[in-house]
């Protein structure tokens, strides 16, 4: 049972990592950007999601590596792991399904060919997504209590290897995804840097603190 302080400080950390990224979203690619109002419900959202994901899942995972690292890192914050792993695999799992409802050229010109297949690009970036999906899915059930009682699945599912792959199929998703973007500085809108420049360089941060750090 998670005590009320706990709650509300893990309460707190999603909800100004939410808004933060959800108003990021509207504000670069809605205000800025140019894209229609339209598609603010699920595409634009989608966005917003994916990067409050991404953020609260390196924050679970890397609070710990920090401690062993010697960076103190508070009990309230510890406390809260739980509760953001939770949520930002559940944003996630939005994010996954949300991506696959607008999977077509329109939406993500840069994963298909003139034919309207997938390019190369597009097929990696989906891999990645889809395989870093999987290996969270896993580490998820691992604390349900029937999994539990397996000490031998969960010291794997919790290992430094198994937590190491998620992250670089991660980094495979979200680089293929717009590594393009990135280095044309020139066009970005209002020089807001592009979401999925903020979400590699989050996750290379927490990809170095957990390949140091963890044990």
């Amino acid at each position: 049972m998670i005590k009320p302080y706990k709650k509300h400080y893990a309460g707190r950390i999603i909800i100004l990592t939410t808004l933060f990224s959800l108003l990021y979203a509207i504000v670069r690619y809605n205000i800025y950007g140019g894209v229609p109002w339209k598609d603010l419900p699920l595409f634009i959202l989608n966005k917003g999601i994916s990067l409050a994901s991404l953020i609260l899942l390196t924050i679970n995972f890397s609070l710990s590596p920090l401690n062993n690292l010697g960076i103190k890192v508070s009990d309230k914050w510890l406390d809260a792991r739980k509760l953001i792993g939770i949520t930002g695999f559940l944003f996630a799992f939005i994010h996954v399904f949300m991506s696959f409802s607008i999977l077509n050229p329109s939406y993500y010109p840069v994963f298909f060919i003139a034919d309207g297949t997938l390019s190369v690009r597009g097929g990696l970036s989906l891999l990645g997504g889809i395989v870093s999906f999987i290996f969270l899915w896993v580490y998820n059930i691992s604390f349900k209590p029937t999994i539990k009682e397996d000490k031998k699945l969960i010291a794997m599912i919790t290992s430094r290897k198994f937590l190491i792959y998620a992250m670089i199929f991660t980094g495979i998703h979200l680089l293929f995804m717009g590594y393009s973007g990135w280095l044309t500085p020139n066009k970005w809108q209002m020089s807001l840097v592009p979401i999925s420049l903020i979400s590699f360089v989050i996750f290379f941060i927490g990809f170095l603190i957990n390949l140091i750090g963890r044990k």
